[in-house]
């Protein structure tokens, strides 16, 4: 008769102990609709943005196609696959990923074995051989262990969502580091001609001596803006070899400043859908990933109570032992047996009791986190819509001012050529068209950087894919 026949009371404890731990339902955390009605009730989404230049309809996905531009789409992708930081990143999240298996196993009863041979030559003398399997099974009465795998599970989600940020990040990043080389080139090409153009004014000046109706100071002049106009070239000229190694590193290349960019801009799409902002709350995967993580942090709350509370669990085990320098009284093998173990925390010196206010801190602090990654969304929308209207609109005036500064720069040199002008005014209208193509060109590069930044906003993805 084995030993586990006396003790009939397991089965009467037991079933009913199954039954209860199967009726706890676990508190649902809080979602993105609880947080809105709880935590944004002092900054409610209105139901359209308030900034002007937002265009009606739902956001849209492949944004990064709109630019028409192919290269910039296989740098993107090249960035996708071997940018470090975003490496890291998908690590986080396979990571995370474990650590959700690893709360899951909790939940499943653990099953250890132990084999024994070698007679009175044991490792340890004894002179015990034989086997023995023992499991032990924790009953989550209180649902401890699956509030501990639901916060990983929501930890793991967060993590997931900030991945999907970091892409979305990394995209905008390249597509924004490739318009500011492209203008970086285009200055070194406006530059380029004013070094030429001063070339030729300094040319004209000295043939206007040598005829009798010039001077030195004119000479020394021209000579001076030349220089200046190199020196800028030079400056220009680093910039952009700097802003090619920073894309080639965004991309995971050698920054050798190898990459080769348009010799011009290409036209922008003429608008952007916004959708309206309460949509963004489901949409931008750092709002999501911020939500996440408050569910988590409630969870991690729920477990903490939970574990103030007694732990139950069962015992079982099944074993063939023998020894061959002693007798193992009443044992007729194999044996088994099964059992249960009640851990009351009766006193810890108020340790539960803290962890339960850290997770309720955490708790709080996850939560006001939530509210500035919202806030911040909805500034970042407004402020992309703000600027793409001022840009359209600069983009207008400095088209203008550019032709009129070219005008006076032509009708300065023909005065000068026919000796009715001086060398000084044809240098200021030349500085003053310099000066307008400049700033039509960085208002161009801004139009299309800030359009970016108003996709990476709305919370819309680069890709087609969902």
């Amino acid at each position: 008769m084995n030993r586990a026949s006396k003790t009939p009371w397991h089965a009467l404890i037991v079933v009913p102990l199954l039954g209860l731990a199967g009726c706890i339902v676990l508190l649902p955390s809080p979602d993105s609709e609880d947080l809105k009605e709880e935590e944004l009730t002092h900054a409610p989404p209105p139901d359209a943005w308030k900034g002007p230049g937002a265009a009606p309809g739902t956001v849209l996905d492949d944004w990064l196609a709109t630019f028409s531009d192919a290269q910039l789409e296989s740098l993107v992708a090249e960035a996708m696959e071997y940018n470090a930081d975003l490496r890291v990143a998908a690590a986080r999240a396979e990571q995370a990923a474990g650590y959700v298996k690893a709360a899951g196993g909790s939940l499943w009863p653990a099953v250890t074995g132990l084999g024994k041979g070698g007679g009175e030559m044991s490792g340890d003398d004894s002179g015990l051989e034989g086997w023995l399997v023992s499991a032990t099974w924790e009953i989550d009465l209180w649902g401890r262990v699956r509030y501990s795998k639901r916060s990983a599970k929501e930890q793991y989600e967060s993590t997931e969502a900030d991945y999907v940020f970091a892409r979305q990040s990394l995209a905008a990043l390249v597509a924004k580091s490739w318009f500011l080389a492209t203008e970086a080139s285009l200055q070194r090409g406006l530059l380029t001609e004013a070094v030429a153009a001063s070339a030729k004014l300094q040319e004209l000046a000295e043939q206007r001596q040598r005829v009798g109706i010039g001077n030195e100071l004119d000479i020394a002049t021209a000579r001076v803006t030349a220089q200046n106009y190199k020196d800028s070239l030079r400056q220009v000229e680093l910039a952009y070899e700097q802003a090619l190694r920073a894309l080639e590193l965004l991309i995971g290349r050698y920054p050798g400043a190898e990459i080769v960019v348009p010799s011009e801009f290409r036209e922008l799409a003429s608008e952007v859908p916004a959708g309206v902002p309460s949509e963004l709350l489901e949409r931008r995967p750092d709002i999501i990933a911020a939500e996440k993580r408050v569910a988590a942090a409630f969870s991690r709350v729920q477990e903490a109570q939970a574990a103030r509370l007694p732990k139950i669990s069962l015992t079982g085990s099944i074993s063939d032992l023998t020894s061959d320098l002693f007798l193992l009284q009443d044992r007729d093998n194999p044996v088994w047996s099964a059992g249960g173990q009640i851990l009351a925390p009766l006193f810890t010196g108020g340790t539960l009791k803290a962890q339960v206010e850290i997770r309720t801190a955490e708790q709080k602090q996850a939560v006001a986190q939530y509210v500035k990654t919202v806030l911040n969304a909805f500034g970042d929308v407004e402020n992309a819509l703000s600027s793409e209207l001022a840009l359209r609109q600069r983009e207008e005036i400095l088209t203008a001012a550019t032709t009129d500064a070219g005008r006076a720069l032509e009708l300065a040199q023909t005065r000068y050529r026919v000796g009715s002008g001086d060398l000084r005014s044809v240098q200021q209208q030349q500085v003053a068209y310099l000066s307008a193509k400049m700033n039509l060109l960085r208002v161009q590069s801004d139009k299309r950087v800030q359009r970016v930044n108003l996709h990476l906003a709305l919370g819309g993805n680069f890709a087609a894919e969902a």
